[in-house]
């Protein structure tokens, strides 16, 4: 807290979401919004819920990905096929703020949950439609999936190496969504405020991943030929990749102007003459006799282990990291100084989970709730909304609810 100042709250505190979500994009937008305070009611079907609940068993029993996504909701289990379910999570809507759904495309109109619609009867409520390609136009009803859409959003074309095209090693589609929709609710809560009004708000998981491939994607449509794709290399910048240490190790730094390679030839390669020699001495004769600059390079840092190609790299002030692990960025001596870890409850018991990269100084910790288990609180929040014991057991009984 900043000293002198009142604690805040978290700032989505009131503001309740109803989720019908499942994979990556709606789940993760919405998680941001429950580690901001937001009450997060997610809609689940009954055989098996959010699909994602059985990509894996690698997070103690759980699926990895559900478990990144969904901490901090409350899990109901509906049929909405049946008029019965559909009306439940109606009366659910009623009481929201925010509605949020990547159904198959065309499947949330089929069952009156677009945003229009939605909002046509609840003109405070803001409502998120996440779709693979946007709701008009050829592709609208392809079907769409993270890595189809990178290769569609021209990602794939400038990732990997020269002979071979590689998918990111992260959902960039989903994710790209996601924070769209985060920002997208934001911004819509912002106007809320100022006009009484909701509303629709729309993003596709094309749209966004191809508003992420900005620099490429105007460097070839400019006039410029797109990007060569170039391994842990930068395609226009030299030297900037990646190179092995003498225990194994592999240190990457990117020299971005003259001065630096001035630095980096005198105080690393103890080689000051390379600063000036004209096949090196610019950025564009580096990138021309990249092979030949790389191998120098590589040369110098090959003799160091990585803590000594890292210490002298530091203190000639080339930027550089370590190419680590995802076992050692759970244990990275930065996250753990800063204390960005945290244990969070799941049904088979806590699990580490990292804070939320907005902080905000001030106001109550984010809130890193639990990962509920199918249905968990399908009971509460029927009876929430006006249900009587024997109508939940019936929803139950006729398995309409779980």
């Amino acid at each position: 807290m900043i000293r002198g100042m009142e604690q805040l709250p978290l700032p989505l505190e009131g503001i309740t979401v109803v989720a019908v979500e499942q994979a990556v994009s709606a789940p993760f937008a919405t998680r941001q919004l429950a580690d901001l305070g937001a009450r997060v009611v997610k809609v689940e079907r009954l055989d098996g819920g959010d699909f994602a609940r059985g990509y894996d068993t690698a997070a103690g029993g759980l699926a990895s990905h559900f478990v990144w996504c969904n901490r901090g909701k409350e899990s109901i289990a509906l049929d909405l096929k049946d008029p019965r379910g559909l009306a439940a999570l109606r009366r659910l809507v009623a009481d929201a703020d925010v509605f949020v759904q990547n159904l198959a495309q065309g499947a949330a109109a089929r069952l009156g949950l677009d945003a229009a619609t939605l909002c046509a009867a609840h003109p405070r409520l803001i409502a998120v439609d996440i779709s693979g390609y946007g709701s008009a136009g050829p592709y609208a009803d392809k079907r769409a999936y993270d890595m189809l859409v990178q290769c569609e959003a021209g990602l794939v074309s400038v990732t990997g190496t020269p002979e071979q095209p590689v998918k990111a090693g992260i959902p960039a589609a989903d994710i790209a969504a996601a924070m769209y929709a985060f920002s997208g609710v934001l911004a819509a809560l912002v106007r809320r405020g100022t006009t009484g009004r909701g509303g629709p708000v729309e993003v596709s998981m094309l749209e966004a991943l191809t508003e992420w491939m900005g620099h490429p994607l105007h460097h070839a449509m400019h006039g410029g030929a797109a990007p060569a794709r170039t391994g842990l290399a930068h395609a226009v910048i030299a030297p900037y990749d990646a190179y092995p240490t003498a225990d194994g190790g592999r240190v990457l730094l990117s020299v971005q102007n003259d001065r630096e390679w001035r630095r980096l030839a005198e105080q690393v390669l103890e080689r000051a003459d390379l600063g000036m020699d004209p096949a090196f001495a610019t950025n564009e004769a580096r990138v021309a006799h990249r092979e030949r600059t790389d191998d120098l390079v590589a040369k110098a840092l090959g003799a160091l282990d990585a803590d000594e190609a890292l210490a002298r790299l530091e203190g000639a002030g080339i930027a550089c990291a370590r190419l680590r692990d995802l076992h050692e960025v759970a244990d990275h001596p930065q996250l753990a100084a800063r204390e960005r870890w945290r244990e969070v409850g799941t049904p088979v018991g806590p699990l580490r989970a990292l804070l939320p990269p907005i902080t905000l100084p001030g106001a109550a910790a984010p809130r890193m709730g639990d990962v509920p288990a199918l249905g968990q609180h399908t009971e509460a929040l029927l009876r929430a909304v006006g249900m009587t014991d024997e109508e939940i057991a019936a929803l139950r009984r006729d398995g309409v609810a779980a």
